[in-house]
């Protein structure tokens, strides 16, 4: 096995590819229109989106619309996010922290766990968790 990139089930692409660009600082790499004819590294206005792919030093997101993903693998879900949580390794937990806190839902403020990580949670956009951490210093 070499990477896992997990594809998670959303209600509008453009908005959490925003989100994911705007708080956490992943770059767009490849997205395909509703219609399937565009497909490239970029979001055009007038065009909706059915799939799209993210990525910020070595963590991949794919993100595919609800509709899409249940076309594809049939209804499998009911509710969005998951009953798991995306633990995303960070260089400056501190740093990345202080800049989102008062912009996205913080499940978990940011704290010093029993296990050495610093480390905080977030809800998603979509309801998803994403942790952030680093280790600490010994």
């Amino acid at each position: 096995m070499k990477s896992l990139t997990p594809n998670m089930a959303v209600k509008n692409i453009k908005e959490t590819v925003a989100y994911y660009q705007q708080y956490f600082g992943f770059v767009l790499q490849m997205a395909v229109s509703e219609d399937k004819a565009s497909i490239g590294p970029e979001l055009l206005k007038e065009k909706e989106y059915i799939w799209a792919t993210v990525v910020c030093g070595e963590v991949s997101l794919m993100f595919q619309r609800v509709d899409s993903i249940k076309e594809d693998v049939g209804d499998f879900f009911e509710l969005l996010g998951a009953s798991a949580t995306f633990y995303i390794k960070v260089d400056d937990v501190n740093a990345l922290y202080e800049s989102v806190r008062n912009e996205v839902e913080v499940v978990k403020a940011l704290e010093t766990t029993w296990y050495g990580q610093r480390e905080f949670y977030v809800r998603d956009c979509n309801g998803y968790v994403l942790a952030f951490a680093t280790m600490e210093s010994s």
